[in-house]
């Protein structure tokens, strides 16, 4: 984001550049202890773990399709 203030009042602005501009002091997370969850809180976060391992379990099966580990019969 570009900061602009007002250098004088008689309408010039100067422009900051966020990579000249003065950095601010970093927050840290030490010392907050754990979150407390709500049980649907919970078991929506359980529900999405579930979900991403069961995609990432089709996305391998479907490599492993296609470098033709698997051999598929043909029913004739």
């Amino acid at each position: 984001m570009v900061t602009m203030t007002n250098a004088a009042n008689d309408g010039a602005f100067e422009v900051v550049h966020p990579l000249d501009d003065v950095q601010e002091a970093k927050r840290t997370g030490e010392g907050l202890g754990t979150m407390s969850l709500s049980r649907s809180v919970r078991f929506s976060l359980l529900a999405l773990r579930g979900y991403l391992i069961l995609m990432a379990l089709l996305v391998g099966y479907h490599l492993l399709d296609l470098a033709g580990i698997f051999r598929h019969s043909v029913m004739r």
